[in-house]
């Protein structure tokens, strides 16, 4: 009884911390920050100096509609609603390709395209965010265009032969050949990251949509995961395959592994089967462990970004792998009600809160060194870095906790 009570007063505590960042500066920055002229922000150094020619992300667009849509959602304000009909807006006038369909991956700072690759991680994120802008909006526009682009993704990126996507298509969505996600990944027909965000995508498209076609196409890809994507050797998520999913990588990122656990326990709690639940349940609580066991600097705090064959290859900790951890510990302590996981979440948390939160200019740096030194020289907002790691690890720490029953 001890014990529950003592879980009970930091589970409070931990909803309450994350709580005042969101409110008193995640919500702040971004209602100061998002808007640029008819669209929204592409790029803010770390001390807030804007470039208003810099290019204009599919990812980060699609991240502004998803999580002004969240916001909107949870707090019912009007002006979140607003920046979300803002970046919807955006997305459909610019990055829509009225010829193929899709989404475009890059435009120039008017609008006119600079890469029209249909890469399937940028159209994953068209769909996650689309469906929750209908979630808290129920426009139906919203969810025809969703419709839209998971016919084209399974037309056009499934692999029927050998299951899951390829990587890349060409604008007109023929399959382009020698692509890759971006410039630090392989270029090999599949990845690991892409398959994540589809499993996220899918995830919330089915919570909108309850169609068989894409109950059915979901639980493939968390097959994926289970038989093609983990190695049994390593214990790890490996990286990039070819088209029969041989293995072409070795190393491992302890971010993208404690998000996948999160990721795949919605995915089945989507579908509400519990019996695949009851299945998956070991390989999610295994996959945290392996993160706790070996990710988690047990002296300074925070998850290392990247390891391979048992050692730490980079100890850097970026923004996004703590905001996923504090949500993926959280989510195993809900599992399993082992201490060990709380306290890795509370641990994160504490590491965000000392070394990532700019107390100066708000919102997060984008990493700090192995010894928790922050990077003032990445920026605060570009392509990849935005809103949606931080607001949502807030959001899904607050909501998890006030509905764990038992608590209040």
């Amino acid at each position: 009884m001890a014990d529950r009570l003592a879980d009970q007063g930091r589970l409070v505590e931990l909803a309450a911390r994350t709580r005042s960042e969101l409110e008193g500066d995640l919500m702040p920055f971004w209602l100061e920050h998002a808007a640029d002229g008819e669209g929204l922000t592409a790029y803010l150094s770390n001390d807030l100096v804007p470039d208003h020619r810099a290019s204009r992300g599919l990812v980060l667009h699609a991240r502004y509609l998803w999580t002004f849509s969240a916001l909107y959602q949870a707090y019912g304000q009007a002006q979140w609603l607003g920046l979300a009909g803002r970046a919807l807006d955006y997305l459909q006038r610019h990055f829509w390709d009225a010829q193929y369909g899709g989404y475009l991956w890059e435009l120039d700072a008017d609008g006119r395209c600079l890469d029209g690759h249909k890469k399937i991680y940028g159209q994953a994120f068209g769909i996650y965010a689309l469906a929750q802008f209908y979630q808290a909006t129920g426009r139906k526009e919203a969810l025809d265009t969703v419709r839209s682009i998971w016919d084209l993704i399974e037309t056009h990126s499934h692999d029927p032969l050998h299951g899951g996507y390829v990587e890349v298509c060409n604008r007109d969505w023929a399959i382009a050949a020698g692509c890759r996600l971006s410039e630090k990944d392989q270029v090999e027909p599949k990845s690991m990251n892409t398959h994540l965000h589809l499993l996220e995508a899918y995830t919330g498209l089915y919570r909108i949509w309850r169609d068989d076609a894409v109950r059915s196409r979901l639980e493939g890809l968390i097959d994926i995961f289970t038989d093609r994507i983990y190695n049994p050797k390593t214990g790890h998520l490996d990286h990039f395959f070819d088209l029969c999913w041989q293995r072409r990588s070795d190393n491992y990122t302890f971010g993208h592994e404690i998000e996948a656990s999160w990721l795949l326990w919605d995915a089945v709690d989507a579908i509400g089967d519990p019996n695949r639940a009851a299945g998956l349940r070991p390989f999610v609580i295994q996959l945290a462990d392996t993160v706790l066991q070996q990710g988690l600097d047990r002296e300074l705090g925070g998850l290392y970004y990247e390891g391979r064959a048992g050692t730490i290859t980079d100890p850097s900790r970026q923004w996004w792998p703590q905001a996923e951890a504090v949500v993926g510990f959280l989510n195993a302590y809900m599992l399993t009600g082992r201490d060990a996981f709380l306290d890795a979440a509370y641990s994160v948390w504490s590491f965000i809160e000392r070394h990532l939160v700019d107390r100066r200019y708000g919102e997060w740096f984008w990493q700090t060194d192995g010894q928790g030194r922050p990077d003032h020289g990445m920026p605060k907002v570009c392509a990849w870095k935005g809103p949606y790691h931080t607001v949502r690890c807030c959001l899904e720490v607050i909501r998890r906790i006030d509905d764990m029953e038992g608590w209040q």
